[in-house]
């Protein structure tokens, strides 16, 4: 199924992409009748000599709307006493670029150079979207049906492969965070898509244990090994189907954490084949509600797509989706405190073949 996609620009010119499951929904047609201020600027990039790695400065994010009450929801269809960000009635999935993005196309005006010969500086390019899986306010994606899925899945897949070709696009980046526990600022069903201009921490990190696993394999692929390794074990696999499967990782750092893999080999959602995304919404749906089961409350939790980078290191890639919460027991959270935070170093509460087999008891 692939969903009937327009496009408008919102007054203050951000795009807005509707993604409709039936033609001619005519939802195009409608004008954002606010009169939004000019986007801000691009972000600034600070290196970080001690580590290797660029931070974003945004301090426009600071006023960012945060929890509103359900009748001044940004991400709920615009009605006569309240214009949203979405300016049609109702929608099926829409995506639409982010109010206060971490990254954006829109250049920096005087633009430092360095802030000391150990510190460059550079505009944080790139893109920031927002996904709404659906419109109605007070549902969950663990309450979507497999074709709504289906046509999210469709829509992650032609922004990655559009915003893939954007100039100094290091990596897309999907991703859902749900509950107020992660910090989510806007409880309607939603998630984001960053199209990141430098490689992030994690993924560099991948490609180099990649890349190690290559060269002393003659040119295994290391998640394709750990996918198979994990699929003979059995012990730790929640469900599986003719094309995914869900498993919790041997050294997992979360409480909870569960990757969502397909058995084929490919490097980004758009590689994906009608089969494999007809596949995917019912064993990530099973997934999302074994979470909700587990204390019998809805789970708080990070839904990350890892996909292959744009550049060098592309071929290393294997796409999948890292489920996590940090939601330790029913009454506990799990914080990045002194040795997570400053260090680095995870230690998790819950061993992993224990939290497979309740995930899988939580059915």
């Amino acid at each position: 199924m692939t969903p009937t996609r327009s496009a408008v620009r919102l007054s203050d010119g951000r795009e807005l992409i509707y993604f409709d499951e039936k033609p001619g929904s005519g939802r195009s047609a409608y004008a954002d009748s606010r009169q939004l201020p000019p986007p801000p600027p691009a972000s600034q990039l600070r290196y970080d000599p001690l580590v290797d790695e660029w931070i974003a400065i945004a301090a426009h994010r600071q006023t960012r709307t945060f929890l509103p009450p359900t009748d001044a929801c940004p991400l709920c269809p615009t009605t006569d006493r309240f214009a949203s960000e979405i300016p049609a009635p109702d929608y099926d999935v829409v995506v639409f670029e982010n109010q206060f993005p971490s990254f954006s196309d829109r250049i920096v005006p005087d633009e430092i150079s360095e802030l000391t010969e150990m510190v460059p500086v550079r505009p944080g390019l790139g893109r920031c979207e927002v996904v709404c899986f659906t419109s109605d306010h007070n549902s969950a994606f663990g309450s979507l049906p497999p074709s709504r899925v289906r046509t999210v899945v469709e829509a992650l897949a032609d922004r990655t492969a559009e915003l893939s070709g954007l100039p100094g696009v290091a990596q897309v980046f999907p991703f859902e965070n749900r509950g107020v526990e992660i910090g989510v600022t806007l409880h309607h069903p939603h998630g984001q898509i960053y199209a990141y201009p430098t490689v992030p921490p994690r993924t560099a990190a991948m490609l180099r244990a990649a890349e190690r696993h290559a060269t002393k394999t003659g040119g295994r692929n290391l998640y394709a090994d750990v996918l198979a390794a994990e699929q003979t074990a059995k012990v730790r696999v929640i469900a599986s189907n003719e094309h995914w499967t869900a498993y919790v990782p041997a050294a997992s750092r979360w409480p909870f954490e569960v990757h969502v893999a397909p058995h084929r080999r490919v490097p980004d959602l758009p590689a994906l084949s009608d089969a494999e995304r007809d596949a995917f919404g019912p064993l990530y749906l099973d997934v999302l509600r074994r979470f909700d089961g587990l204390f019998g409350k809805p789970m708080p939790y990070i839904s990350a797509w890892h996909q292959a980078v744009v550049g060098e290191g592309r071929d290393l890639g294997y796409l999948h989706l890292q489920l996590f919460s940090i939601r330790r027991a029913a009454d506990k959270l799990k914080f990045l405190a002194g040795s997570e935070s400053a260090m680095g170093a995870f230690v998790n509460d819950v061993v992993p073949e224990q939290a497979a087999q309740l995930l899988r008891d939580a059915a």
